[in-house]
């Protein structure tokens, strides 16, 4: 007997679908997930919303290695910054885009996002989430060059 593995137009179906980026949300605001959710995921991206850092921790934790993740600073608990300081730290996500997607637009949290080697940082406030959407790719696509 032959022992060459069969294909089926199913099987060369699934091999010939992109596999999509994933993004994860680290955001206390539902609506906001909710919102970026819907933009992202009618790009074609897997996203995770997640509300708290204590379960982004828990996800990363259990293996979830996302392209790009999107943190919010103000967050009850561990703030987004520290949140990132940490990931960093365990250097588990070392490919990932991380991106500051937050409020805060002081000089202050600017400076603190750079020192920890964050790849973009966007004011939610000023920004469309067609336009997140959009600064997110170009920033995941320069960090890839």
């Amino acid at each position: 007997m032959n022992d060459v593995p069969l294909t089926t137009s199913q099987d060369t179906e699934q091999t010939a679908v992109p596999v999509s980026k994933k993004v994860m949300f680290v955001d206390d605001d539902t609506f906001l997930l909710d919102m970026y959710t819907l933009k992202f995921s009618k790009a074609g991206y897997d996203v995770k919303a997640i509300d708290s850092t204590e379960a982004a921790l828990k996800l990363i934790a259990s293996g979830y290695q996302p392209d790009i993740m999107l943190v919010d600073i103000v967050i009850p608990g561990m703030d987004g910054l520290q949140f990132v300081e940490r990931v960093k730290k365990d250097k588990s996500l070392s490919t990932t885009t991380i991106i500051m997607l937050t409020n805060q637009g002081s000089s202050e949290d600017i400076v603190r996002a750079k020192n920890l080697n964050v790849d973009g940082y966007i004011v939610k406030a000023t920004t469309i989430p067609s336009e997140v959407l959009k600064e997110a790719e170009k920033i995941w696509a320069n960090k890839k060059q």
